[in-house]
């Protein structure tokens, strides 16, 4: 399993088992960087140390501030939205380039159910 697998695999363990997760935010907005597929994705991560780190030790995201989210909103408007814009859900990204895994929002909703069914 690589680093990214991993990560992912505790992002969707840790949202359905806290009912929450975290983006981050400055005053310009939200950040979607693009990826080397040419796609915007949106970092979430499954704790709010994990996004505090990021801004920490990521100097693109130095100035920025975690913003939590209920699980609830996340399903009902914030992954219809991101979907609705062309946007990717980066999955707990990490490590000096705050990469990972950047998913489908229809798929990440399904595996963040799943967890809470199991």
């Amino acid at each position: 399993m690589s680093i990214s697998s991993a990560h992912a695999a505790v992002f969707y363990q840790e949202v359905a088992r806290n009912g929450r997760l975290w983006t981050i935010r400055d005053k310009e907005g939200f950040p979607a960087p693009m990826n080397s597929d040419g796609k915007r994705a949106q970092p979430f991560w499954s704790t709010k140390s994990r996004a505090e780190k990021i801004i920490a030790t990521v100097p693109a995201y130095f100035g920025f501030v975690p913003y939590e989210l209920e699980l609830r909103e996340f399903l009902e408007r914030w992954a219809p939205g991101l979907a609705k814009d062309g946007l990717l859900v980066g999955v707990n990204w990490s490590g000096a380039s705050a990469t990972g895994f950047d998913l489908d929002p229809d798929r990440v909703l399904k595996n963040i159910l799943a967890q809470t069914q199991s």
